[in-house]
């Protein structure tokens, strides 16, 4: 086996031993050839033969797969010690200074939990706790975790449920979306204009006498498509929120740690101005090891011991898990990963802004740092979506050793997140096999001649490539109208039951 490594197993056996012993709804990438990943280093994972696929979607690597310095760390620690807590250790005090000196000055108070889930479920205990209330104001297409609590206020997964899904204590907010939502670019003031939507339904839940614990929002969304809200919207929901008795969550799981390059925090996109009561990290901060954070106030803090009820986790700021945490700021600061996620962001945008030019698929470039998104569409005045069109090319670019993903309410967005070491010729080299299979299937389809390619683009790429296919015909469907994704990630099951075989992720 490459790289020295023996490897237990065929991918059929694994395949086999997974399928028997892994929860049917664990699904994986590329169901109908799924990847078998043996090792990775920097920005590329190397599959069973010794294959290199450059990774663009793994905002958990985030300085690098198997960072040396960061592993180093973890096992020099693990040789130590490693215990909960409850007994006095330097690591978790230093770690808990280093995190919190990135932030504004008032977000000061840390506990350390095991996953992003993890985290948002506290912030919404800290939240309601504080005074008492319980309603929850949430974002359209919002994913914020797999548990209970917040699969509650996701509608990226309730809507999946069925009409009555939505509870009674949560309030779904139009997603701050410039291009596609109910203000667009041409809009003279879309932060106000959405943040009045939040001020609609604070004033409506008053009326029925229920009372708002908090607003929660990835600070840009990114299972809902990418979205940068526009500056100035969080200033104006957590004025109108705050009014109310409520605090305001700021979800960086996905997007912290200096991806945004501009700031070391997207929240701080919105400006100087604007600080949140709560931040919630998750994904990034261990390098792939499970751990995470909620960070607040003093005053929320206190509030929330003042119930006299203990909060203990077990694993949550362990030794080896903040010495992971001090690695990783470490290899940041001392690579220059948020500058290079400046650099490299504003060149892979420049580029995908060329492409925009050139290619009618291309509706949307959005992005910042290395956070980028690529709206994909068949109609660039009714900006229809090319679902199909995306997760074909996610899967043509997996048999060019490229890892990229399609995610959105309409699974058309092309969605880049890598390793923040990314480099400008990792960039050049995706945007040019993006340009080769854009220009394949608009010549396809006839798109570049003006013809209308929008009820069968599926069946003219089904006769130049017998590609595996999607979900359901439903599925497809759905998504054009408007339903929330089936999985995260481009995850689908392995049964289909629709004519055209194209596309598959």
């Amino acid at each position: 086996m490459p790289g020295g490594m023996e490897e237990r197993y065929s991918k059929a056996e694994t395949l086999a031993l997974r399928r028997k012993h892994i929860g049917p709804s664990c699904k994986v990438f590329f169901a109908k050839d799924p990847l078998k990943i043996v090792r990775a280093q920097g920005q590329y994972m190397f599959d069973e033969t010794g294959e290199k696929y450059l990774d663009c979607i793994n905002n958990v690597a985030h300085v690098g797969h198997s960072h040396p310095y960061v592993t180093k760390a973890a096992t020099k620690q693990m040789e130590l010690l490693n215990t909960n807590s409850r007994f006095l250790h330097d690591n978790l005090v230093q770690y808990a200074q280093r995190l919190t000196a990135t932030l504004p000055e008032k977000l000061s108070v840390c506990y350390f939990v095991n996953s992003g889930s993890e985290a948002n479920d506290l912030a919404l205990r800290l939240a309601r706790q504080y005074h008492g209330h319980q309603d929850v104001i949430t974002l359209e297409n919002a994913y914020h975790g797999h548990v209970t609590s917040l699969i509650d206020i996701s509608p990226y997964k309730f809507n999946q449920l069925g009409k009555d899904s939505k509870k009674e204590f949560v309030h779904v907010a139009p997603s701050p979306d410039i291009y596609r939502g109910k203000y667009r670019e041409d809009h003279p003031d879309p932060a106000s204009a959405y943040a009045e939507e939040v001020k609609k339904i604070i004033e409506e839940t008053q009326k029925n006498g229920r009372k708002i614990a908090a607003f929660i929002a990835e600070s840009m969304q990114s299972c809902g498509g990418q979205v940068i809200p526009p500056v100035g919207y969080f200033q104006k929901v957590a004025e109108y929120v705050h009014a109310a008795g409520g605090v305001f969550i700021a979800d960086e799981v996905q997007v912290g740690f200096g991806r945004v390059g501009k700031h070391f925090w997207a929240f701080q996109l919105q400006g100087e101005d604007f600080v949140p009561d709560i931040v919630t990290m998750g994904k990034p901060i261990g390098n792939g090891h499970p751990m995470s954070c909620v960070v607040t106030t003093r005053e929320i803090a206190e509030k929330f011991g003042a119930s006299g009820l203990e909060y203990f986790n077990t694993f949550g700021g362990n030794p080896v898990s903040c010495a992971i945490g001090l690695a990783v700021l470490d290899v940041i600061e001392k690579e220059d990963l948020q500058g290079n996620a400046m650099r490299v962001g504003s060149y892979l945008l420049e580029l995908l802004v060329e492409q925009k030019k050139k290619h009618p698929l291309v509706g949307d470039i959005r992005g910042v740092g290395l956070f980028v998104g690529v709206d994909l569409v068949k109609d660039q005045q009714k900006r229809t979506p090319a679902t199909a069109e995306a997760l074909h090319l996610i899967y043509k670019l997996k048999e060019q050793k490229i890892l990229l993903s399609a995610d959105g309410p309409y699974r058309n967005i092309l969605k880049f997140k890598p390793p923040m070491c990314f480099t400008m010729e990792d960039a050049k080299h995706v945007v040019e096999k993006i340009d080769v299979l854009l220009t394949e299937m608009e010549e396809a389809t006839g798109m570049k001649t003006g013809n209308d390619v929008s009820a069968n683009i599926q069946c003219k790429i089904k006769a130049n490539e017998g590609s595996p296919q999607p979900e359901s015909a439903n599925e497809s469907t759905s998504h054009l109208n408007g339903a929330a994704c089936r999985q995260e990630n481009g995850f689908y099951p392995e049964k289909h039951s629709v004519p055209s075989k194209t596309i598959r992720t």
